[in-house]
């Protein structure tokens, strides 16, 4: 067994269990996650590939410095025969980051091959390649992966063969992306002829080099920091003078192939523990979810009180992953609204009288001008009712229960700058509900005297729902303030005064709420399907049940995700000190 290989096999767990929450949420328990312990793997598989300490090198090998004769006459012959450009660069690299073993030698990367880039092209030429049926493909910078995806050469676009205008690229190419946010990072092999955009500069390797050999070392952390260190300008990206400076570690020939064979199984077996580590966390969120679904399906307070004790047991081999907190807080908010997380006391006013008492403050209010009389709601369909309701519930709708009213912005253009300044007023947008955890504590745009006129300022403690951009996000404002129609603000009529409820409430009708936006990428729902949803309302006694025991039971969750936080943490940082003490 080589030593890396006794590495991982010694070090597994560590390597399976270390992961990292991505900045932007997907699909799936997977997408959310990175495998963070196989990612530093596999740095350092490259890392020891390049530096030469993957595998021991042999004497009998001839020497790198003598494939430097063979490229330059490889170089000189295609320049000869017209094939391409004389090129001129660097005799030395412009660094040398680290010692190399005997045998190898550093140059400058222009050395290493025909380095050019491809052609820009604009919409009408997009169209005629679009209409070509016969040719090479054109691939751009999106159709590049990130080093181990292959290019992906269906795009639609093709370049007639005969068609002089295009530069085109030997089969096994190396590419890299030169500029913008994918500079450095975006890199493939070709296995066709292929033409290609300007963002891309492509390697035609000599003979004596492996193309594969220049592709693990582009994917390599010295050689990305050596790319972004020459990396100017607003967007990002390295000149072509720069880029052909660049220090690159030359083998011998031998060695390169089997640096090369080495660094392909090793990243096999990346791959095997990136399966293996992304079955086990998705087959546990399975079976989270699963047994949460028991609790929610209990027929009554005994039957939860049985399908808890079950569930209680395994409660420490269970919800260890943030995504399996994320789901035990979904199931108490499910259980809260459907009156199983704390007992009813048969003692409480009942709902029923709960909605008389809402609906004669609400009429109070229509009379004194302070809310709007809202459409004549349907009748209630019992037999479309979503689940059965505890002893002394009732089912409501918003607009019976208080004010319930879209957001005003009427003046166009809505950025006029005259309705911006100078700033008094705190204007609550989508994104600032959708990034609340509960309370709107943050604001970023203020209405003048001109802009409240033609808005509205609602009072702190007013629920506020998206209703487009981001639909049934929800969360209570901090502060007096004004929203845009994007937003539906509630707040609820007297003697109901908190509405963390109804805060809950939507955090659990949300996925239903979704069904109804339209499949576009701006989504929106009507105020009218928020008007007639059904809302479990239980007595006001046991609303504050409900939320004290909501509240109490999420800041557990929240103290169970802090030390989940601490423990993936520690994983984190055994995954980079073993790279680091492997790599020394």
């Amino acid at each position: 067994m080589s030593d890396i290989a006794a590495l991982v096999a010694n070090t597994i767990d560590i390597w399976t269990s270390a992961t990292q929450r991505k900045s932007s949420a997907g699909r799936g328990v997977g997408k959310r996650f990175s495998h963070y312990g196989v990612e530093r793997l596999r740095a350092l598989i490259l890392d020891l590939a390049v530096r030469g300490k993957l595998l021991p090198q042999n004497p009998e090998d001839e020497p790198a410095t003598a494939l430097l004769i063979k490229m330059a006459a490889e170089r000189q012959g295609r320049i000869k025969a017209r094939e391409i450009k004389a090129t001129k660069g660097p005799t030395t690299p412009s660094s040398k980051p680290f010692v190399l073993p005997s045998g190898w030698t550093w140059l400058p990367l222009w050395q290493t091959g025909n380095i050019f880039t491809g052609n820009s092209i604009d919409s009408s030429l997009r169209s005629e390649l679009a209409a070509n049926s016969e040719g090479r493909p054109f691939v751009a910078t999106k159709d590049v992966g990130y080093g181990l995806d292959p290019i992906d050469y269906d795009n639609g676009l093709t370049v007639a063969l005969d068609d002089k205008r295009f530069n085109v690229a030997r089969p096994n190419s190396v590419f890299i992306c030169a500029e913008g946010g994918s500079a450095g990072r975006k890199i493939a092999v070709s296995d066709r002829e292929i033409a290609f955009g300007n963002k891309l500069i492509v390697n035609e390797p000599w003979s004596q080099i492996a193309p594969r050999y220049i592709l693990y070392t582009y994917l390599s952390e010295f050689f990305f920091k050596c790319f972004s260190d020459d990396m100017t300008g607003i967007i990002g990206g390295i000149s072509r003078a720069k880029f052909l400076a660049l220090p690159f570690p030359l083998p011998p020939l031998p060695e390169q192939r089997r640096i090369v064979a080495k660094v392909d199984e090793l990243m096999a077996l990346c791959d095997a523990l990136e399966r293996k580590s992304a079955g086990a966390m998705a087959a546990h969120q399975a079976l989270v979810d699963e047994l949460l679904a028991t609790l929610v399906n209990s027929a009554d307070a005994a039957d939860l009180t049985l399908q808890w004790a079950r569930l209680e047991r395994h409660f420490d081999a269970l919800f260890i992953t943030d995504a399996s907190i994320d789901a035990l807080k979904q199931t108490i908010l499910d259980l809260a609204v459907r009156g199983k997380l704390v007992e009813q006391n048969a003692r409480d006013e009942a709902a029923s009288e709960l909605l008389k008492r809402t609906a004669k403050e609400k009429a109070n209010l229509i009379r004194q001008g302070l809310a709007k009389r809202n459409k004549l709601l349907p009748g209630v369909d019992h037999s479309m009712l979503p689940f059965s309701l505890p002893s002394g519930w009732a089912w409501a709708r918003f607009p019976e229960l208080g004010i319930f009213e879209r957001g005003k912005s009427k003046h166009r253009p809505r950025n006029d700058p005259k309705l911006f300044s100078p700033g008094i007023y705190p204007l609550i947008q989508t994104g600032e509900v959708a990034r609340a955890t509960g309370l709107i504590n943050e604001v970023h745009s203020h209405y003048s005297d001109l802009g409240l006129a033609q808005s509205k300022l609602w009072k702190e403690g007013t629920l506020c729902i998206t209703i487009a951009a981001n639909i049934a996000d929800a969360a209570i404002m901090g502060f007096d303030a004004c929203f845009p129609d994007s937003v539906v603000g509630f707040v609820p009529a007297r003697p109901i005064t908190d509405p963390r409820y109804f805060l809950y409430f939507i955090r659990t009708a949300k996925a239903d709420l979704l069904r109804f936006a339209p499949s576009t990428a701006q989504k929106n729902i009507n105020l009218g399907i928020l008007e007639t949803l059904l809302v479990p309302l239980p007595p006001l006694p046991e609303m504050a049940r409900i939320v004290a025991k909501v509240d109490a039971l999420m800041a557990l969750c929240d103290a169970l995700k802090a030390r989940i936080a601490d423990v993936g943490g520690i994983q984190r940082y055994l995954a980079d000190a073993i790279t680091e003490r492997a790599a020394a």
